[in-house]
C-alpha cells in the first residue's frame, strides 16, 4: 500500500467510481433486506454471516447460498426489496456532490456491483441524474458476465468512455473493487469508508472523498489528496 500526499501520478483521461460506500452509503439498507430476504429463504446466520455481501453482485451472493432452481425468483425478490427501500435508505457521503460538480460528462462513470434499476434509483434519491440525458456513464451487474474483482466492468467503462485503461483512476471502499482495478491496469484510490487502511491495497489511501480535488484541463485531469487515511 502507497500512502501519498499532494498529486497523484500523471493526468487521467477518466475517473471511474465504485457506488455503494464511495459515492453514496446505503449500507443500512442493505443490511436490512438482506436480513430479511436470508429469513424469508431459511439461511442460516452462520451461512449468512459467512458470505461476503459488500462490492458483489447479488447474483454471486445467492450462487453461494442457494441452489440453482431457485436462483432467479430470489434474486428478483432482493432487487424489490432494495428498490422498495430506496426512498430515505440512501445519503451521499462526504466530498461526493463536490467532486462529481467538477468533473464534466465524458471523464467519469460510475461502476457498480448492483443492478442498473437499483443502482439509478440509489443515485436519483441523492440528486444525482443517473439514467438520465446528462448523467453519468454506468456499467452496473447486467451489463457483464463477470464481476468484481474480475477486471471486466472497469475495462468495459474505460471502453465505453473511448479512453486508455492506464489513464484511468478508480475510487473504491472494497477490496474486491481495488483487485479489480489493479487487474485492469487503473491507478486505485481506496476510501476507508467500509473497510480499515490495512485491509485496502491501493496505490491510495483517504478517508472519503471530501480528501479528493479535481483541476480538469483540455489534456486530462490532475487528481490532489490532501489527507493520509
Amino acid at each position: 500500500m502507497n500512502l501519498l500526499h499532494g498529486k497523484l501520478g500523471p493526468r487521467f483521461d477518466a475517473l471511474l467510481f465504485d457506488n455503494d460506500g464511495t459515492l453514496i452509503s446505503s449500507m443500512e439498507s442493505v443490511h436490512r433486506c438482506w436480513t430479511r430476504w436470508a429469513r424469508e429463504y431459511g439461511i442460516t446466520e452462520e451461512a449468512f454471516a459467512a458470505v461476503e455481501l459488500h462490492g458483489r453482485p447479488a447474483a454471486e451472493i445467492i450462487a453461494d447460498l442457494l441452489p440453482e432452481d431457485v436462483r432467479a425468483g430470489a434474486l428478483a425478490r432482493i432487487e424489490l426489496l432494495e428498490t422498495e427501500d430506496v426512498a430515505g435508505g440512501v445519503v451521499l457521503l462526504p466530498g461526493t456532490k463536490e467532486l462529481l460538480s467538477a468533473l464534466p460528462a465524458g471523464r467519469w462513470a460510475v461502476v457498480t456491483s448492483a443492478t442498473r434499476p437499483l443502482a439509478e434509483a440509489r443515485l436519483r434519491e441523492v440528486g444525482i441524474a443517473a439514467g438520465e440525458e446528462g448523467g453519468p456513464e454506468m456499467v452496473a451487474a447486467d451489463d457483464i458476465t463477470r464481476g468484481k474483482p474480475d477486471p471486466e466492468p472497469f475495462l468495459l467503462a474505460a471502453a465505453r468512455l473511448g479512453v486508455d485503461p492506464a489513464r484511468c483512476a478508480v475510487f473504491e471502499d472494497a477490496p474486491a473493487g481495488l483487485a479489480a482495478g489493479r487487474a485492469a491496469g487503473m491507478t486505485t484510490v481506496a476510501l476507508t469508508t467500509t473497510h480499515p487502511a490495512a485491509e485496502l491495497d491501493a496505490d491510495v489511501v483517504v478517508r472519503d472523498l471530501s480528501a479528493v480535488s479535481v483541476l480538469v484541463g483540455a489534456d486530462g485531469v490532475t487528481i490532489e489528496t490532501d489527507d493520509r487515511a
